[in-house]
């Protein structure tokens, strides 16, 4: 095990927003914030549902966790995605102070932490993300072949 037992427990609870999003014909792709060891966010990808291009799970789960503290920085949260961020989602990651992002599988279309950018790496914005890759990244891998083998 590569990392804690709780890390995994996050990962899962975004694979099943990931789920729930294959099920309503969406990339399947889930997120969750969470607080204190307690998830106070969580989102699936929504784009094609609300017709919204910025409805990814990140920006769900993040505007969910603010509306639980009742506050735009995220100070001392963690958020666990399925895939990782595209630089719209980095962005509203690195502002909304949050300490950790865990990853499961890189994005090497539209990722912007590590695949075609990475810009936490670039040390130019007033906050520092730590990004972690790698749990359940066979699960999240698998759900998102399916996902695109079925729509050909």
């Amino acid at each position: 095990m590569l990392f804690d037992k709780l890390h995994y427990d996050f990962m899962f609870a975004a694979l099943t927003e990931a789920e729930r999003a294959s099920e309503q014909e969406e990339i399947p792709v889930g997120a969750v914030v969470v607080h204190n060891n307690r998830i106070i966010g969580k989102g699936f990808n929504q784009v094609e549902k609300l017709k919204d291009p910025t409805a990814h799970a990140e920006m769900i789960a993040i505007t969910a966790a603010s509306n639980y503290l009742n506050e735009k920085f995220l100070l001392n949260c963690d958020i666990y995605v399925t895939l990782e961020p595209c630089v719209m989602c980095t962005g509203a990651i690195i502002h909304s102070k949050i300490r950790n992002l865990y990853y499961s599988v890189p994005d090497p279309k539209s990722g912007a932490c590590g695949s075609v950018y990475n810009i936490p790496e670039e040390n130019k914005l007033n906050h520092k993300v730590n990004v972690f890759q790698g749990i359940y990244s066979e699960e999240s891998r698998h759900l998102l072949k399916n996902f695109f083998y079925k729509k050909r």
